[in-house]
């Protein structure tokens, strides 16, 4: 991967793909930022040796501090912006661009040390998961202060991961929500030390990255489908399923797992290790 957006660094390790958003002084999703995002999102559509991608901010302080507010001024100009042409057309753009990178077939993460209001909190929730630092981080959607509601997916993502009441909690309150609080609610996966946040979130994209092809993407269709219906969900599992039973790493790793000692009481005692070490 290059550096080719002027306010992304981008890096390749292993199938993870890794994008650092650098667009001082606060890391304001703007033209120039959701430009780059859009760029990189659509380069990202057809890569098949990325597999995971996590998002992470130069500024220890602002994952993404929240949208360009002098959109207001100029709305026009805002609804031009061409990004993401493949969706909806009748969405605003940063809506167009969060249901991109919501799309990716990569799993995507979100790193988050620093603050993510607003838009920034919008984009983190339209990614496949959050880890956040309980010291740094915190996240907000404050729009309905401003006379306005959260427009760029936070009334859509937010039931979903917190629920109906505390999504009209975040919205009309408009406060900040710590870390912890987060996680506790459901908005984060996790809250861990800053310092252990690194060491969680890349590991957890280093084993998503290992799976044999296909199986990341299958899980998660499988969970988007049933989200939507049970009864469809259990469909479109039994046919992923079926369909990653018919390459030859299922039974390979099935084999390899019954001659390490699977089936025996010692080998269950400690299948998630033994798993690690014939995969």
């Amino acid at each position: 991967m290059t550096d080719a957006y002027p306010t992304l660094k981008t890096s390749l390790t292993s199938g993870v793909a890794h994008v650092v958003i650098d667009n001082p002084p606060i890391n304001l999703l703007d033209a120039a930022l959701m430009t780059d995002l859009d760029r990189f999102a659509d380069a990202m559509s057809d890569d098949h040796d990325v597999r995971v991608i996590v998002f992470d901010s130069a500024d220890p302080d602002f994952f993404v501090a929240h949208g360009d507010m002098t959109t207001a001024d100029d709305p026009a100009t805002f609804v031009a912006l061409p990004t993401a042409p493949e969706q909806d057309q009748s969405l605003n753009p940063m809506m167009r661009l969060h249901e991109r990178i919501r799309s990716l077939p990569q799993i995507t993460i979100a790193k988050l040390r620093g603050l993510a209001r607003g838009g920034g909190a919008e984009l983190a929730s339209a990614m496949d998961m959050r880890f956040a630092s309980l010291k740094r981080a915190g996240m907000a959607q404050m729009e309905c202060r401003l006379g306005i509601i959260p427009g760029a997916g936070g009334t859509a993502h937010l039931p979903g991961l917190v629920g109906r009441a505390r999504t009209l909690e975040i919205i009309l309150g408009g406060q900040l929500i710590d870390a912890a609080t987060a996680e506790r609610i459901g908005w984060v996966n996790r809250a861990v030390p800053d310092t252990e946040l690194d060491h969680v979130v890349d590991t957890l994209a280093a084993r998503i990255a290992a799976l044999p092809p296909g199986v990341a993407r299958a899980a998660t269709e499988a969970v988007d489908t049933a989200i939507e219906s049970t009864t469809h969900g259990l469909q479109k599992a039994n046919e992923l399923l079926n369909g990653l039973f018919s390459e030859p790493a299922a039974a390979r790793l099935a084999k390899a797992a019954l001659a390490a000692g699977a089936h025996t009481r010692d080998g269950e005692r400690h299948l998630e290790a033994l798993v690690d070490d014939i995969t």
